[in-house]
């Protein structure tokens, strides 16, 4: 059978979606605020709040601060969105977080707990500092429907190490409950106003150091993961068929959440492909990595010893893809951020909108 607008092409237009303009898909005439959800990849200072407070969580309209020693060796990515853009952050992320703690639950021992979860912990802070009125008689957050996107980056640690990759997730729990439980956290947020959503889909991990094959320089027993097993192949490979899986289930389910089931009406969508961005990145380093030295994509800038405790940088960080065995250098931070900035406007190559 012929479908003029291509096979998934014809369920948009069944519904009146035009794939071509997504400008007028997306139609956010004014970026004013970014609240953003995630892990460390996106994270500035809330862990540091909790290790600092012995595990107690920052307090309702606490402001969190701008950081030049996160998980990427400097700035993150929504940094550089609200600077280059000006805009409001919101920073929601914490290091260490999974979607759950009901499916993934892993402690960590410097705040004696669980790490904090996106639904058990980053959106209900949200949704309280959404009601908190400052000493001002101002709203803390600033953040009217039309002018705010959610961004939600959220798998790291889901599938990694420690979890569903070492098959460590709470008993009975899929790959497909933490699917769901990042349309649970989205729920809440649009129940509480959002409208205008960015979910980025989760990064090619087997590219990483730490999940690489030995011939991309895979690294074996390492601080993030001392007892790491020797089948370094099969552990790749696995976290390939897990990223890939769930980034299919994203790039269907929501459309089908949207479209069929309605679940979030008047809201617009944008799914924004961190995998290709990276696979890019790897694949053209020249491209992207124009920085002091060779680009380098399968090697990383911070070393440390097995212990973490002893660590030592290589010189000219801004020619890395990985600032260490897991996470993006602040070169590939600059580099999400521009293109996120790109989606705001509705024209990225790197996302679908809806």
């Amino acid at each position: 059978m012929f479908y003029p607008c291509g096979l998934f092409g014809a369920f948009a237009c069944l519904f009146g979606i035009s794939l071509a303009n997504s400008q007028d898909i997306w139609s956010l005439h004014q970026f004013k605020s970014l609240v953003a959800f995630g892990d460390s990849y996106t994270d500035e200072s809330r862990m540091n709040y909790f290790m600092a407070h012995h595990g107690l969580s920052p307090p309702i309209g606490w402001v969190d601060p701008g950081n030049n020693d996160t998980a990427s060796g400097g700035y993150t990515w929504a940094r550089f969105v609200a600077e280059h853009a000006g805009i409001n952050l919101y920073d929601y992320a914490v290091s260490g977080a999974a979607c759950s703690n009901n499916i993934t639950n892993r402690f960590f021992s410097p705040i004696d707990a669980p790490f904090p979860s996106v639904l058990e912990y980053e959106v209900p802070a949200y949704i309280e500092d959404s009601k908190h009125v400052a000493a001002s008689g101002d709203k803390f957050l600033h953040i009217p429907p039309h002018e705010t996107v959610y961004s939600i980056w959220i798998g790291t640690n889901d599938l990694g190490n420690y979890a569903f990759i070492t098959d460590s997730q709470v008993a009975n729990k899929t790959i497909l409950d933490y699917i769901a439980c990042v349309y649970s956290a989205l729920d809440k947020v649009y129940e509480n106003g959002g409208r205008f959503f960015v979910l980025m889909n989760v990064a090619p991990l087997q590219l990483a150091p730490l999940y690489a094959t030995p011939e991309h320089h895979g690294v074996g027993p390492n601080h993030y993961w001392p007892d790491k097993p020797t089948n370094l192949t099969e552990i790749s490979y696995r976290m390939w068929e897990q990223v890939v899986n769930v980034n299919n289930a994203f790039k269907y389910q929501t459309p089908f959440e949207l479209l069929i089931r309605n679940r979030y009406p008047g809201s617009k969508f944008a799914i924004m492909d961190m995998f290709g961005l990276f696979t890019d990145i790897y694949n053209n380093p020249k491209l992207y990595l124009n920085g002091s030295a060779p680009a380098n994509v399968t090697g990383f800038n911070k070393h440390c010893d097995l212990s973490g405790a002893t660590c030592t940088r290589l010189p000219s960080p801004d020619s890395f893809l990985w600032f260490d065995e897991l996470h993006p250098s602040q070169r590939t931070n600059q580099i999400i951020a521009r293109n996120f900035i790109d989606v705001m406007k509705g024209k990225s190559k790197w996302a679908t909108f809806w």
